[in-house]
């Protein structure tokens, strides 16, 4: 599963208190009002969804749908993969009831170096994205998250990346939102930070779904399925519309207090995966389809 590159500086003693400030300080998407509510999204439920960077078949696809409403979807190469397996299959699982989660792999902060360099790759990952998005049929309007993987307070360079990245999305007709951390982390000196926190902060960047990651237990429950999935705000970031709070493999240093348990070897299986075929990470989302846009109230 993805690599977590700087979260080693989260602590646990700034964590309970951290989480609750940010609770309050987060601002919501400016523009998520702007498409009507359908269907898949009611305000009372919350529901299961998984991802994992490999396709794990077509059969396997409608044993998980027995216990998950949306699916990743990668519109690029995951970390370390030449090639997305998941591509020509948005059709297929769509007919299946899934929603989705379109992820686009963003780069690694020591590859975004200077404001015009940012900029001229935000926009073109930005429009291959718009491509990649579009020949799988993903609805005009649709999320793409923009999959971050490194924790913490992002670089200036990285923000234009962002700015550029989010303007070009838009103007392909699509809306921009950002995996990343919800862990706090202790920069010293009474400043703590995550990236979803330094990302909504940005005045040049509004408007960002935020689908967290956030597997320390608490507030995690760990490898779980509950019948009634958390609302995912309680992975520490308000408006977060999606929430993931289990990793394959776990990662022992975050898990250890977790009272659902992961498999022996590490690994996050659901329900209906008796040989425990298909290891995964398990989120919980506001919508059964966290493509579309979380209205506002």
């Amino acid at each position: 599963m993805p690599r977590r590159l700087r979260d080693t500086r989260v602590t646990g003693t700034f964590f309970l208190l951290a989480a609750a400030t940010l609770l309050a300080c987060q601002a919501a998407p400016k523009d998520s009002a702007a498409l009507p509510a359908t269907k898949t999204q009611d305000p009372s439920r919350h529901f299961l969804g998984f991802d994992r960077n490999d396709y794990p078949g077509d059969d396997a696809m409608k044993v998980l749908r027995n216990d998950f409403a949306f699916t990743g979807f990668w519109l690029s190469p995951p970390p370390g993969e030449k090639l997305s397996s998941w591509r020509g299959k948005h059709e297929l699982l769509r007919s299946l009831g899934y929603g989705f989660l379109p992820l686009y792999l963003g780069p690694d902060s020591s590859k975004v170096k200077g404001a015009s360099a940012a900029q001229k790759q935000g926009e073109n990952d930005a429009k291959k994205a718009v491509a990649s998005a579009a020949a799988e049929g993903f609805a005009p309007g649709s999320v793409i998250f923009l999959d971050i993987e490194e924790g913490g307070r992002l670089t200036p360079s990285y923000h234009v990346y962002l700015k550029a990245w989010s303007e070009e999305l838009r103007r392909g007709g699509f809306r921009p939102g950002a995996y990343c951390s919800g862990m706090p982390v202790d920069e010293g000196g009474g400043v703590v930070i995550t990236t979803a926190a330094d990302i909504a902060k940005d005045s040049h960047t509004p408007g960002f779904t935020f689908w967290i990651y956030n597997d320390q237990c608490p507030p995690s429950p760990g490898c779980a399925f509950p019948s009634e999935p958390p609302n995912p705000e309680k992975g520490g970031i308000a408006n977060a519309v999606v929430w993931q709070f289990a990793q394959s493999p776990r990662r022992k240093e975050y898990t250890a207090r977790c009272p659902a348990k992961y498999a022996a070897d590490g690994n996050c299986y659901a329900p209906n995966d008796t040989k425990h075929a298909w290891f995964l990470d398990v989120n919980s989302g506001s919508s059964a389809d966290p493509s579309v846009p979380k209205p506002q109230p």
